[in-house]
């Protein structure tokens, strides 16, 4: 979501072998008897005579094979927590500091201090890998003629059934962004919009996971006209860049340099017309806290920006915005993104209707970010002045769609990262990207 500027082996039972007395056997000779043991061994029957070798033989037959975790479904059906019965989640992609933190590798303390943190580290580990198979899941589908709010509801569907939704302890981080071409970020549609997904349309999906309101916030592009290709790289690799850059102690000013250094290293031929990738200067990445997806700090996509320095144990979103237009973004557009201030205290409401509309927002979303699909998928009706009074009192900020030049064509690559005290984990790495 972006932020703008400033703003155990098993037991097996072996069949009872009968002793037989060398005296009984009055018909055939020894090595007869040997004969017929040896034939009886090869059947392996519970009621006659059997070697050792035999009860070995039978033995690793009959064990039975270790329990194997279920596997995913196609399309994805099962919760990622089924998946993973021993409750540890995949890691992320790690990379290490640079030279000057090249001694948190090996650094004990640092160690523990992760160990202490490992149930921090699981629970967004989890959200991340809910986000690849939904992601992976949601590439098969997003198609030229499939209308956008049947792709959100899909996907979002998809997230509640993977995480296993509960409340605010588990479920969707942010409304499903699904900007298209010029939009940059925070478009998603309205009930009853009717957009059609195009055949030429640059398509930036963002969307957000969490447990226990540890926040996954991942976007990428889709774009079918292989014109776009290198817009989509541009994006991709400014954002690859902003990640190798970011470490502890790192001034969030010189991730913005080399974000902008690589974008705009990059042309793209649209149609006949050649253009510069241009960084888009208002849009920033940002850092996340618990419940909290804009939590404080902006990591700038062009140079210049503030003198900050990144934290040990913070999380941050790498995103990037490539454009075609002008590089810089305005609010535009019928709104759909909503979300509580972080720090708003108690503000008294004179509409009871107010109230009542704020009461469902605490309850389900709380200060995570929230669209009127998801109040429609409540049962909230008629809240549009109601909405709008708790916007004008302070205590929700209204997010409408950014927007560069119409006409023109945004691509985004987003990862959120932590940094470790010994590492930098890029926690929502996959193989798609």
């Amino acid at each position: 979501m972006a932020k703008e500027e400033p703003n155990s082996a098993s037991v097996v039972s072996e069949g009872t072998s009968e002793v037989h007395d060398d005296n009984e056997t009055t018909n055939g000779s020894a090595p007869s008897l040997q004969k017929e043991v040896e034939e009886k061994v090869d059947g392996l029957t519970l009621d006659e005579p059997a070697t050792e070798a035999a009860k070995k033989k039978k033995k690793k037959n009959k064990s039975k094979k270790k329990k194997e975790p279920p596997q995913q479904t196609d399309p994805p059906s099962i919760p990622v927590a089924e998946l993973y019965p021993s409750g540890e989640f995949p890691e992320g992609e790690i990379q290490q500091y640079k030279d000057d933190n090249l001694w948190r590798t090996t650094s004990e303390e640092k160690r523990e201090l992760e160990r202490l943190e490992k149930p921090i580290y699981n629970s967004v580990r989890q959200a991340a890998e809910v986000h690849r198979q939904v992601r992976k899941y949601i590439r098969q589908i997003a198609k030229p003629g499939i209308l956008m709010t049947d792709l959100c509801e899909t996907l979002e569907n998809k997230v509640r059934k993977l995480i296993s939704e509960n409340g605010l302890q588990a479920g969707i981080a942010f409304p499903t962004g699904c900007s298209l071409n010029w939009v940059a970020a925070h478009w998603t549609p309205n009930s009853g919009d009717k957009t059609v997904l195009q055949y030429d349309d640059v398509m930036k999906l963002d969307f957000g996971t969490h447990i226990d309101g540890r926040i996954v916030d991942c976007a990428f592009t889709v774009a079918f006209n292989p014109m776009f290709d290198p817009l989509l790289e541009a994006s991709r690799e400014a954002t690859n860049t902003g990640i190798k850059e970011a470490g502890i102690d790192v001034r969030l000013c010189d991730v913005g340099a080399a974000i902008q250094e690589v974008m705009e290293s990059y042309v793209v031929e649209i149609n006949g017309k050649v253009f510069q990738v241009k960084s888009i200067r208002n849009l920033n990445g940002h850092s996340i806290g618990q419940y909290q997806i804009h939590a404080g700090k902006s990591v700038p996509i062009v140079k210049g920006g503030e003198q900050t320095k990144m934290e040990e144990g913070e999380f941050y979103a790498i995103e990037t915005f490539g454009s075609t237009g002008k590089g810089y973004v305005r609010e535009d557009l019928e709104c759909s993104h909503y979300m509580k201030n972080f720090d708003i205290g108690h503000i008294p409401l004179r509409l009871p209707r107010a109230k009542q509309l704020l009461a469902t927002i605490n309850k389900n979303f709380s200060t995570l970010a929230f669209c009127r699909r998801y109040l429609d998928r409540l049962g909230e009706t008629k809240y549009l002045m109601a909405l709008k009074n708790l916007c004008d009192a302070g205590i929700v900020q209204p997010y409408p769609p950014l927007c560069d030049i119409k006409g023109s064509y945004v691509s985004q690559f987003e990862h959120t990262i932590l940094l470790r005290p010994t590492c930098k984990e890029v926690v929502s790495r996959g193989d798609d990207y």
